[in-house]
């Protein structure tokens, strides 16, 4: 016992000096990297396995706050390619910077993990560095060029959402997770209450990591930052603030007059002063109406092509449906349009009270399915304009994957294509609309938020999908 608990030690001292010797010899290739590097406390896990603590087995691993490891493994791989340790080393460390570990909670594990490891080797293929030099894979190359065709930059959540619109069969998503595999991920989701604080702490420990990282290539010269650009990309989107879509969606409200006491504006000195100096007589009553801002006149355009998935439709619908439930946002007496086109009209349905709505939306189906042209939809509303259909266009909101054939000429009204995914670099968003890009979370998030406030709403889940 004891000389296997030697042997243990032993190799635990070479795989710290194994991951010594490839932070230093990163940190003179990376130098944007410093804090990022001294980030992750090193822990040997073949020395905690015994004692019941949660620890890889045959890899490396990250919980945000250490890098455990094993170092006969390590010593292996060392062994083979000193390049493989430093690239895996930096595989780790980019899963911390980006974020990834902290936005895992609700999706598919299996999918969100290639995901993950897919960003990240797509970010460590463009690092010109013979330092992180690894040999090809036709699987791995081909996989990140069809990432790249699809989208922008390649993140995480961009990838996810590729593999969920196209869910790979079952011995392709090994196949991929083979080879885009380095780190167990199994130390990135908390069990417990506790452990969820303290996983927010770590994230926005990492979060200020990533915003120094990002100064660092901003100030850094061009020609001592290879690979930098793509880096920096990446970085800004994981270092952007969750979008409010429930604040997003209020700029559409109007002001409206609403039979209720406005006490922000009324002053209690004055009405004290009265019922004690003047008989019980106040000097000043409060104000019987109120201005508050709501949502009356409102068109809602979804995109029913075959490049829209149903479920992300769904989930838009269920989570707008939401916040204008909620009793800030809503009054009773609205006038919603939901029109529903792909490269013409498919459907237009008029939404007037909160009745119309909750039949809508346990009704709800998804009509269309050819090419995107988003033309006809602002036609339509300017024909409804003209016949008097609005009071008070305040906007249009249209939910798309972004690609198709934008109007030229810009609304009375504003207007906001919500995306869940940045569109492919020949979509070109005209300067005169708001390009708003949601993740999921983002749009569950507010969807819960907006439940809270009103619980007794129809359950969308439950209803059945098309």
């Amino acid at each position: 016992m004891n000389e296997s608990a030697g042997r243990a030690g032993s190799m635990g001292a070479i795989g710290l000096e194994v991951l010594t010797a490839s932070r230093n010899e990163l940190y003179m290739s990376f130098p944007y990297l410093d804090a990022a590097l001294c980030a992750l406390e090193f822990r040997d896990a073949e020395g905690v396995v015994s004692s019941g603590m949660p620890a890889p087995t045959g890899t490396v691993a990250t919980d945000g706050e250490s890098l455990w490891y094993q170092g006969s493994w390590l010593a292996r791989r060392y062994l083979r390619s000193r390049q493989a340790v430093n690239r895996g080393y930096m595989h780790v460390l980019f899963h911390c910077i980006l974020r990834h570990i902290w936005k895992a909670r609700g999706k598919d594990p299996a999918l969100w993990d290639l995901a993950c490891d897919v960003a990240v080797e797509a970010l460590l293929s463009e690092q010109n560095y013979a330092c992180i030099e690894e040999q090809a894979s036709p699987l791995k190359s081909r996989f990140i060029g069809e990432c790249c065709r699809d989208m922008k930059v390649i993140t995480a959540e961009g990838v996810y959402l590729k593999l969920e619109r196209n869910p790979p069969d079952r011995n392709r998503l090994q196949m991929l997770s083979r080879a885009f595999l380095f780190d167990d991920h199994g130390l990135w989701t908390p069990e417990e209450q506790r452990e969820q604080e303290r996983r927010q702490e770590q994230d926005t420990r990492w979060k200020d990591i990533a915003d120094r990282t990002r100064t660092s290539l901003e100030t850094m010269p061009s020609d001592q930052g290879a690979g930098g650009d793509l880096m920096h990309d990446q970085i800004q989107v994981a270092v952007k603030d969750d979008v409010d879509y429930r604040n997003f969606l209020r700029r559409f409200a109007a002001p409206h007059e609403v039979m209720e006491a406005d006490t922000d504006s009324f002053d209690y000195i004055y009405y004290t002063f009265g019922l004690q100096h003047y008989g019980n007589m106040p000097l000043i009553e409060p104000p019987e109406t109120r201005e508050e801002k709501r949502i009356e006149d409102l068109v809602i355009a979804v995109d029913t092509s075959m490049s829209t998935s149903g479920d992300l439709v769904r989930e838009f619908l269920a989570c707008t449906y939401a916040i204008l439930r909620s009793t800030e946002t809503y009054t009773r007496k609205v006038n919603i349009r939901i029109i529903q086109c792909d490269n013409r009209v498919r459907s237009d349905d008029a939404i007037h009270d909160l009745d119309d709505l909750q039949d809508y939306m346990a009704s709800f189906r998804l009509s269309g399915g050819s090419s995107t042209d988003f033309r006809p939809v602002f036609q339509h509303v300017e024909e409804l304009q003209k016949s008097g259909a609005f009071h008070a266009l305040r906007g249009l909101i249209y939910f798309t994957d972004g690609m198709g054939i934008y109007p030229k000429k810009r609304p009375d009204y504003d207007t906001a294509f919500i995306m869940l995914a940045e569109p492919p670099p020949m979509v070109h968003v005209p300067a005169w609309a708001i390009k708003l890009v949601l993740e999921l979370p983002d749009l569950r998030k507010a969807r819960e938020d907006a439940e809270t406030d009103e619980p007794d709403m129809i359950d969308w889940d439950e209803l059945p999908r098309t």
